[in-house]
């Protein structure tokens, strides 16, 4: 099986590999492993760092995410079989050219920017949310204030109108209270006039010595 590795890069890789008839109803596995050794690590699936897994209707793969300068052993298999050492190639990864660099310099400001920007909107959110908060218990602990106020100041007004119209009443009953007693002077004054007996008899009767000398002069008319 001849597996061949081409446009290497300090941190990619293309794989390119012969269809097997055997994995047409399955999959393709691709291992990796940086700085390997075979006589310590051997051919062994528990050897390999890194799989892949393609489907069988695949003959290439781009590997990524690989360290420059760095030696490869790389194999691919059909399905989950151990491979073998025809099935394998070895690939050394290029230096890390200025571009890539750059672009992952700007892939890690980005992400730090967005980063920094989600976190800035989170603490900018909580702010004006207490912010909120905090006006609207004032504005509640303001309404609340100026309602007492104003019915306090109902409360005086009406006691005020309260006391303003008892002292008017008082004085609106006094004038017919001196009518009263006016009139009650006046009808004893007209039963007075309309009974001179009832009058001389009034006018007699308040004095002890009208009273004993009414007798003694009817007597008097009498011997004669």
């Amino acid at each position: 099986m001849g597996v061949t590795v081409q446009n290497i890069t300090g941190s990619t890789a293309r794989v390119i590999w012969p269809k097997m008839a055997s994995c047409a109803d399955s999959f393709y596995s691709i291992m990796y492993h940086p700085n390997w050794n075979n006589v310590l690590s051997g051919y062994s699936r528990k050897s390999f760092q890194k799989e892949e897994r393609v489907p069988a209707s695949r003959s290439s793969f781009v590997i990524e995410n690989l360290t420059p300068l760095t030696t490869y052993i790389l194999c691919v298999t059909c399905q989950s079989a151990n491979p073998s050492s025809d099935q394998c190639k070895i690939f050394h990864t290029l230096k890390q050219d200025a571009a890539s660099a750059s672009n992952k310099k700007k892939d890690l400001a980005l992400g730090i920017w967005l980063t920094s920007s989600i976190l800035l909107l989170i603490i900018a959110g909580i702010f004006l949310y207490g912010c909120l908060h905090i006006w609207c218990r004032k504005r509640r602990a303001r309404l609340e204030e100026q309602n007492r106020n104003s019915e306090q100041e109902k409360g005086k007004v009406w006691f005020k109108n309260k006391s303003h119209t008892s002292e008017e009443f008082n004085r609106a009953s006094q004038p017919l209270q001196e009518d009263e007693n006016i009139n009650a002077d006046f009808v004893q004054l007209a039963i007075v006039s309309e009974n001179p007996l009832t009058s001389k008899d009034m006018l007699i009767m308040p004095t002890s010595t009208s009273q004993e000398l009414v007798p003694t002069s009817v007597q008097t008319t009498t011997i004669h």
